[in-house]
């Protein structure tokens, strides 16, 4: 392992400032996993450390998942373009419904299959690489399908951007906590989580202009899109290469460098001075994570704790879905004298309204994170009346459509409360492999709501797709069911925590006594705020001037 020498000391351009913060029984524990006393820092101090964090790690998250929520989304667009004149993806390929439900629901088995092996791989080689890889694979296959040409084409090239997407979405759930404090992250998830609401809308609105450009260079509109969104999407996954950084190291502590990320360029800090000495002493639960093993992964999954979760996503994420990939058919079937570009205009306001709904709820979510539940269940119930309403409100149009915007509404707040729940429940008990894991299967596992939607519900479901003013009824009820499942799940999820409590696992903690700071239960300057809820506290109506 070669060392790297071109970092400076963190502290001050001398290298002191890191070595006055420590006595002299801590210092000799910097490097090696001690833990030694953690010194206190004034709220206002320990803010400006993660707003500084805020500006190195959102924009790039934010970015990032914009472009690949677009190039993941695009085919449900594409199957809507240009159809005045038979240049939608439909007819260019003579996909029948059955087709398209079957690509659709290839990428969610992928992804299914691939999401917690990515996850722990992440976790063990560090998180900048991976997901620079990530990026870059979701860019080149996305860029691929501008040359579908069958039905085979799209499907294999669906399975195969779910392999390479799986990891991304928890991956970036788990990259957080390594720098933030979990009951912090819920507000910071749902800040890059709008990047697919705005996707989502983008891809609508831009839609109109790639239909302009039909014809153009022999290709129609919709395998424009597909090159220039995967195209973008390579570049980013290269450039992360050079902005994102790999995990903190604590003070003192030079990065090493494998022999086989030797060509790769070096991982910029996230962190120097005296900033990085705040965040080690307010999250140095991060800085000292043991590695982990099998025996400590099997714990995680053995967890009753993971499948309330998972219940959780599985609703609210099949209904995302459904409405992301199904919203501009179920548009479509609202009013059959809407145009292509009509379609895609109409479709773009869902999302504003899902973004809107992640902003306002998520940081209120943080500040109350004690009542996670609460405000996940009232997030779904807006969903169920959105479905109510398109289910039933079948002699005005507009009505039906302010449905949508009520499940769009609905949808926001929910995936974003669920992985940061994941996040506080399985970092505290289980530590770094249980952010890994939980955080991947959640998402996993819960992606089978999205096969559901896609596979067996709305055009998947030959029966129910008929169309008609009754069309996807029935899969709207399914729906609503499934979501209800989600919100008894918090429910019980909320009483068995009560019941049976949260404490550190003592599995994890015996089955490797011999590590250092292996009895350590979080106590840095987060964890003793953590205790308490902020509520409404600090807030810029009421700071004392």
């Amino acid at each position: 392992m070669a060392q790297r020498t071109d970092d400076p000391p963190v502290g001050d351009e001398k290298g002191t400032l890191a070595a006055d913060v420590f006595d002299d029984g801590d210092k000799a524990n910097q490097v090696g996993g001690g833990q030694g006393p953690v010194q206190e820092f004034d709220i206002e101090r320990v803010e400006k450390v993660y707003k500084k964090l805020d500006l190195r790690i959102i924009p790039a998250f934010w970015v990032l998942y914009f472009l690949s929520s677009a190039i993941r989304s695009n085919i449900g667009i594409a199957q809507t373009m240009n159809r005045d004149v038979k240049h939608d993806l439909i007819s260019v390929l003579g996909l029948t419904p059955k087709d398209t439900s079957t690509a659709l629901t290839l990428f969610y088995v992928s992804y299914v299959l691939f999401d917690l092996p990515s996850n722990l791989v992440m976790s063990r080689l560090g998180p900048r690489v991976w997901m620079a890889r990530i990026v870059f694979a979701v860019g080149v296959i996305g860029t691929c399908f501008t040359a579908v040409n069958a039905a085979w084409s799209v499907k294999l090239l669906r399975f195969l951007l779910g392999v390479v997407t799986a990891g991304m979405w928890p991956g970036m759930a788990y990259y957080l906590t390594l720098f933030y404090p979990p009951s912090r992250t819920g507000k910071r998830i749902g800040m890059y989580f709008t990047a697919s609401q705005v996707s989502a809308a983008v891809v609508g609105l831009v839609s109109a202009g790639f239909q302009q450009m039909d014809g153009l260079g022999g290709l129609v509109g919709f395998r424009w899109m597909f090159l220039i969104y995967g195209l973008l999407g390579a570049m980013l996954g290269v450039g992360l290469l050079w902005w994102l950084p790999d995990r903190p190291l604590a003070p003192g502590e030079t990065r090493t460098r494998s022999r086989w990320a030797k060509w790769l360029p070096a991982s910029p800090d996230a962190l120097t001075g005296e900033d990085a000495v705040v965040h080690y002493h307010d999250l140095r639960r991060v800085y000292h994570a043991r590695p982990w093993n099998f025996r400590d992964l099997g714990h995680v999954l053995l967890d009753w704790r993971l499948w309330p979760l998972v219940l959780m996503y599985f609703g609210v994420v099949g209904v995302g879905i459904g409405t992301q990939l199904y919203g501009n058919v179920i548009i479509a079937s609202i009013n059959d004298k809407f145009t292509g570009v009509q379609i895609s205009l109409l479709f773009a306001p869902i999302w504003m309204m899902d973004f809107c709904a992640i902003l306002l709820v998520t940081p209120i979510s943080d500040r109350f994170h004690q009542h996670r539940a609460l405000f996940f269940s009232a997030a779904v119930c807006i969903q169920i009346a959105g479905l109510l309403t398109v289910t039933f409100a079948l002699s005005n149009p507009w009505a039906r459509y302010g449905g949508l915007l009520l499940i769009g509404f609905g949808l926001g707040p929910t995936v974003p409360i669920c992985m940061t729940w994941t996040n506080e429940i399985f970092q505290k008990r289980h530590r770094e492999v249980g952010v890994a894991a939980a955080s991947a299967l959640v998402s996993g596992l819960g992606n089978l709501g999205s096969i559901t939607t896609t596979y067996a519900l709305y055009t998947g479901w030959p029966a129910d797709s008929i169309k008609g003013p009754h069309q996807y009824r029935r899969s709207n009820f399914t729906m609503i069911g499934i979501l209800c499942i989600s919100i008894a799940s918090s429910i019980i999820m909320t009483v068995l925590l009560k019941i049976f409590g949260n404490e550190p696992s003592k599995k994890i903690a015996s089955s490797n006594s011999s590590v250092a700071g292996s009895t350590y239960e979080f106590q840095d300057g987060a964890a003793r705020r953590e205790i308490r809820q902020r509520g409404f506290g600090r807030m810029w109506w009421n700071k004392q001037s």
